[in-house]
């Protein structure tokens, strides 16, 4: 059989191990695609730590996937061999459960995370669930295409959702893989956009990207400034840091809501009192489905949007996990394939 390359995880806290494995073919109302570009998420440590429950091993991870059809299975329709597609985080759902049956998808009983539960992008060639494929417009490369299918469509689907409308006072708190594109995404969508970061060396990207304003919050209290602009109608948390999300909710207005899409396990701190008196909230915000990745690209193909990367050969797989867990990339990393 024809065979590929692929980068696997043997086991929970072990190595990323470059390997031949046969093509694999697609099932009934499966796509296989031939994987063009692979984005280095954050939660990939999920599966390389064994973090993520009931996950099986060897497994090969990765969830922000670009390429093109190569192959359709039984029952296929919707998707063509040569279509430029991709997949997100959203790798399937039952179509049958409570949450399904109300057409809520991404809270499905059974969801399916692409690279968790199956094997991802992180190889030459790899099988979707026909329900999870997204198509990619012309004007995106597959590098740029392939983080706009987690951190893109995490912080435009949120901050759509949010309930503010143009005008609002919309601050992004984090600068990195997520922030930079959420700073992009809210100037875009018309908001007062405010970007918090640590350093005062962040501030003129942060001006760039589309920010109005930017704070330090190493020099400034950010809370404090923000209620002096008025209050934030919604605070997009996007570094992972419990502790910093905290010290902001001060800064929301009335009715304000901290939208949290930076993972950490470390608790966020806040007061009844603080909720109460101005109608507060906090909520999170889990991504997207396919029809979501594809509102996301096609936003980005019409506004211009585009992330910041820095493109590894799919061979270099650990060296590209290392770069984003350091912290250093600007702003995603994305393996690329022969």
């Amino acid at each position: 059989m024809p065979q590929m390359i692929a980068v696997q995880v043997h086991s929970p806290g072990g190595p990323f191990e470059v390997v031949k494995r046969d093509i694999p073919a697609p099932g009934a109302n499966q796509v296989r695609l031939r994987v063009q570009a692979c984005g280095v998420c954050h939660s990939d440590v999920f599966v390389k730590e064994g973090y993520w429950p009931g996950l099986q091993y060897p497994r090969v991870t990765g969830h922000e996937v670009a390429g093109v059809v190569d192959e359709v299975g039984a029952g296929v329709t919707v998707w063509k061999i040569g279509q430029r597609v991709g997949v997100g985080w959203h790798g399937g759902h039952c179509g049958q459960c409570g949450s399904c049956r109300r057409g809520d998808f991404m809270g499905c009983q059974y969801f399916q995370v692409t690279g968790f539960q199956e094997d991802g992008g992180y190889a030459q060639y790899m099988i979707v669930r026909s329900e999870a494929v997204a198509a990619i417009p012309d004007a995106l490369s597959p590098v740029e295409a392939a983080p706009l299918l987690c951190a893109g469509v995490t912080t435009f689907n949120s901050l759509r959702h949010s309930g503010a409308v143009a005008g609002d006072l919309v601050a992004v708190q984090g600068l990195g893989g997520l922030g930079h594109l959420g700073i992009q995404f809210a100037n875009r969508m018309g908001f007062h956009t405010v970007a918090i970061g640590r350093g005062k060396d962040k501030e003129p990207l942060a001006l760039k990207l589309g920010a109005a304003r930017y704070l330090d919050s190493d020099a400034v209290d950010a809370a404090k400034e923000l209620t002096n602009l008025g209050g934030a109608a919604v605070i997009l948390a996007t570094a992972p840091d419990s502790k910093a999300m905290s010290t902001l909710i001060d800064g929301l207005g009335v009715g304000g809501q901290l939208l949290v899409v930076g993972a950490s396990a470390d608790p966020i701190t806040v007061t009844p009192i603080q909720l109460i008196g101005s109608r507060r909230s906090v909520h999170g915000w889990p991504s997207g489905t396919a029809r979501d990745s594809e509102d996301t690209l096609n936003f980005c193909a019409l506004t211009g949007i585009r992330p910041m990367v820095e493109a590894l050969p799919l061979e270099q797989a650990s060296a590209a996990y290392d770069r984003m867990l350091s912290g250093k990339a600007r702003f995603r990393v994305v393996l690329t394939m022969k």
